[in-house]
């Protein structure tokens, strides 16, 4: 694994560079979301207004900089023989278990400011995910994705399908319900050659 996407001593942490990008992000919110409107309202109207509406700001941009930090240190990803643990959260803990059986799909994201970093994000999807669905994990931080997609998909193809375990069957069933898979792909694409004549 790479140094930045290292193990602990209880699984994956995400790269210190996240913690820093977390900070750029509020950087721009507060540049581009708040100065714009603020420094009139401060320069134009009474003292009393001014402090009224910095004050809360203040705080709350005060907050975000104490919890970035401690929020990066929740971050832990588990990549276990069957699942993937996680867990994340400063004042409200979440936790959750994706089983390898379940994943589909596992995609790269890296955004303009991400790609500055050298940070990518893995989006793993899951069964019964469509577009419109967030994805049912997101790791975050990841200096070398491709490793790590690579990793958690040779877990996905070593554990049998969800419906093959739900079905109880061998890995012969599995080679069968391929073999039906293909020759049922095989029927559709004869019947859309038909259609097209």
């Amino acid at each position: 694994m790479d140094q930045d996407f290292r193990e602990s001593g209880d699984g994956l942490v995400p790269s210190p560079r996240l913690r820093t990008l977390y900070n750029l992000y509020l950087i721009l919110v507060v540049w581009l979301a708040i100065l714009p409107w603020f420094i009139p309202l401060a320069l134009f109207s009474p003292p009393v207004v001014s402090l009224l509406v910095g004050m809360p700001l203040l705080a709350l941009v005060l907050l975000a900089v104490w919890w970035i930090p401690r929020y990066y240190e929740t971050i832990l990803y588990t990549l276990q023989e069957k699942e993937i643990c996680w867990k994340r959260g400063v004042w409200f803990r979440q936790t959750g278990i994706v089983p390898y059986n379940r994943i589909t799909n596992v995609d790269i994201i890296q955004g303009p400011l991400a790609r500055i970093f050298g940070l990518s994000s893995l989006r793993v999807q899951t069964a019964g995910y469509s577009a419109q669905a967030p994805a049912e994990l997101v790791l975050a931080g990841i200096v070398n994705p491709e490793e790590i997609r690579d990793t958690i998909m040779g877990h996905v193809h070593s554990q049998s399908p969800l419906a093959v375990e739900t079905y109880g069957g061998s890995g012969s069933e599995v080679a069968s319900i391929r073999e039906i898979h293909s020759e049922l792909v095989r029927i559709r694409m004869l019947l859309e050659e038909g259609l097209k004549r």
